[in-house]
């Protein structure tokens, strides 16, 4: 169904939700992050100015981090002169856990007596993880686990197919898992309770579960230990990029953006006649 008024009431909602985020993957996927709230700022304008060219509101997340993206493009072109090149990930059966002698001790993740020294470590660590890896798996990577979109979402946000959109977004998931592991204390490996094809069917449908921001369908009784502490370490990880969303920034875009609109007017925006194909935002 087409917005057929936009006012100053539904806009402030639509920062208010989607502001963090923008931001988010404004600072973590556009760049150096040093203009995230330039980015944001003008996302936002230009998603005001062309409300009338969401004809679907079910599609309306979508339509404004390509926004972003394309705003992203424009300010990094503009800087660098030249589109980024692209870096090629391990394959992907490279990524997988692969049995040894040991295990990461993940519940120095999330258990006491272990100080917070350990768990503000991993964190770093997996924000140093997401900042190293290419740009493409890092754009689908923070539009998936910090801005919540679907991998139908970001196929479209990006431009690309939707299985390319899944691929790259486990290729990233089990990059900042390993970068996870490496860097957590180890202890002795357990006996392994299921065949090593069981435990990559469990860690596939961790996956699936995740890109579906879907709950996990087995209970922990069924996973071996092993299991248990991989798919634990894609939780952990996953909590740091939620943990991403930008909240304290969202009063400071409210400013600039009411600013701005002031400056303009404050009257709704009526839907212009369309005679010719939707111009691009």
């Amino acid at each position: 169904m087409a917005l057929q008024i936009v006012d100053r009431a539904e806009f402030s909602r639509l920062v208010e939700h989607e502001g963090p985020k923008i931001v988010a993957f404004a600072r973590r996927a556009c760049g150096d992050g040093s203009d995230a709230e330039d980015i944001a700022q003008e996302t936002f304008l230009r998603a005001f100015r062309s409300f009338d060219q969401l004809e679907d509101a079910s599609h309306g997340r979508a339509w404004l981090f390509t926004i972003a993206r394309r705003v992203c493009q424009r300010l990094h072109r503009k800087k660098s002169g030249e589109p980024g090149h692209f870096e090629p990930l391990e394959p992907l059966t490279e990524l997988w856990p692969r049995p040894g002698a040991t295990v990461p001790d993940a519940l120095s993740l999330h258990n006491e007596p272990f100080d917070s020294r350990t768990r503000s470590e991993a964190r770093e660590r997996v924000e140093a993880a997401i900042s190293d890896l290419p740009q493409p798996f890092r754009a689908v990577l923070v539009l998936a686990d910090v801005a919540e979109l679907s991998t139908a979402e970001i196929a479209a946000v990006l431009g690309i197919k939707e299985a390319t959109a899944k691929t790259r977004l486990h290729r990233a998931r089990l990059r900042i898992r390993a970068a996870l592991a490496e860097g957590l204390p180890q202890r002795p490996a357990p006996k392994p309770g299921h065949s090593r094809t069981v435990c990559l069917d469990l860690l596939r449908a961790k996956l699936d579960a995740m890109d579906r921001h879907a709950p996990f369908p087995f209970s922990d009784q069924a996973l071996c230990e092993r299991c248990r502490i991989q798919l634990g370490l894609l939780d952990f990880a996953g909590s740091v990029c939620a943990s991403l969303r930008e909240p304290t920034a969202l009063a400071e875009l409210r400013r600039r953006l009411d600013l701005q609109l002031d400056s303009t007017t404050a009257e709704p925006i009526k839907p212009r006649e369309r005679t010719k194909p939707q111009a691009r935002a």
